[in-house]
């Protein structure tokens, strides 16, 4: 059987991008891609979870997203996604994703990291079909590995990374992950990991009554700032340092703040009992938010934190940001290198580090007009980072696809304009 032919030197390029279920923070950037002339994006889904709903493990509850998941692309589920949830690796098998790739429908295949054993049939199907492939995962060197795992790390993903034809960056720690890997630069392209910008600064961007309005829907005051944790209740997200920062700053000072934890999961009677011994009556359980009412809450906050450690990371940071908010978040999360700056935007102390995360929260929290102008520079900062790059970083890859010995060229180029340098 002949592999079915393709078309990327077309000005017409119909990419399938294969991912384990509708995604919130995924679904808006295929809609805004395939609204460009030149691409055609069908996601090929292997769950359809996020639609019909599901318990959530981290939560701890049943999750079920209220926007839009579907609108503005294409779409297929493959085999019985219906009865399909995404867990470990063979939770995701389907074989039907070997003759959707075949198909002859696509020009080139998008892949979502390595989690699944589907995503490995999508590989093997474009290779073996003559498309080429592009691989946007998560991971960055920071992220912990130990014993086989770690020995085992380069050599295997160095061999898998070689089959996929370009990589597709989230950002600056994930690139040097691939080039760490042993890919070479060349074949890295950023597509930033983003938000839907534009949704969350209009609907973040609330009048003074609006702010008071969401404030009393959570039992929140409305004359003094409010500190705002969004994330799941897990030990990774270190709520608990959090609480303990809180416990610290009561101590030091007397400025009143409201602290609220909005989200669910397993540590939240921990959280609960902490507050209730240690006389934090400032602090709100918000519970699970939904992402309709989510750019309120930002927008009625002054203050946003993610003390988590081991983040690939961090989108509620990209958030928060459109929100105009500055941010304090552990240094060790994927996205800071990329979006917060110390002192600039926000604070970013050591994860475990309370004291500093403390000493942080009273800088913002005892000077309004430096809440403001961080914030200023976060809202600016996030336009700069949104879905118009990741457009240009597909676009990038898709030409350098289609002229790779021009590629191969400028590559040559910079590396002896450098050494001439030096």
């Amino acid at each position: 059987m002949n592999a079915p032919s393709h078309r990327l030197g077309s000005r017409h390029t119909r990419i399938a991008v294969l991912n384990s279920h509708p995604i919130q923070y995924f679904a808006p950037l295929y809609a805004y891609l395939n609204a460009a002339p030149d691409l055609d994006v069908t996601a090929l889904y292997l769950s359809d979870l996020s639609l019909r709903g599901g318990r959530d493990a981290e939560f701890g509850r049943e999750v079920k997203w209220d926007v839009d998941l579907l609108s503005g692309y294409g779409s297929r589920y493959l085999g019985e996604a219906s009865k399909r949830e995404p867990g470990g690796f063979w939770s995701l098998i389907a074989p039907q994703v070997w003759g959707e790739v075949r198909s002859g429908r696509y020009d080139v295949v998008w892949l979502h990291g390595h989690n699944y054993a589907a995503n490995l049939i999508g590989l093997m199907a474009a290779k073996t079909a003559g498309l080429p492939v592009m691989m946007r995962g998560e991971t960055h060197l920071g992220l912990p590995r130990y014993g086989i795992k770690s020995a085992l790390r380069r050599p295997l993903m160095g061999s898998l990374y070689r089959y996929c034809d370009r990589l597709l960056a989230i950002g600056s720690e994930n690139a040097a992950f691939y080039q760490a890997m042993g890919v070479p630069s060349h074949k890295i392209f950023l597509v930033p990991y983003s938000v839907d910008n534009d949704r969350f600064i209009k609907s973040a961007k609330l009048t003074d009554d609006q702010k008071v309005e969401v404030r009393k829907r959570y039992n929140v005051p409305v004359d003094r700032p409010l500190v705002l944790y969004a994330a799941k209740f897990t030990r990774r997200k270190r709520p608990g340092d959090l609480l303990a920062a809180a416990r610290r700053l009561k101590a030091i000072s007397d400025r009143p703040y409201s602290l609220v934890l909005a989200g669910s999961g397993e540590l939240e009677p921990q959280l609960r009992a902490f507050c209730a011994e240690h006389a934090l009556d400032n602090v709100v359980f918000a519970g699970f938010i939904n992402q309709s009412e989510l750019p309120r809450l930002y927008g009625a906050s002054d203050v946003f934190v993610l003390p988590s450690e081991q983040e690939p990371w961090g989108l509620a940071v990209n958030e928060a940001m459109c929100a105009g908010l500055p941010i304090v978040v552990s240094r060790e999360v994927g996205c800071v290198t990329d979006l917060v700056q110390d002192g600039v935007n926000g604070y970013t102390p050591t994860a475990g580090d309370i004291e500093a995360l403390a000493t942080a929260l009273h800088r913002l929290l005892e000077d309004e007009n430096l809440r403001r102008r961080q914030g200023q520079a976060s809202l600016m900062r996030i336009q700069q980072w949104g879905y118009s790059q990741c457009l240009s970083g597909i676009r990038a890859a898709l030409a350098d696809l289609k002229y790779p010995d021009w590629a191969a060229e400028q590559a040559t180029r910079a590396a002896s304009s450098e050494s001439t340098t030096l």
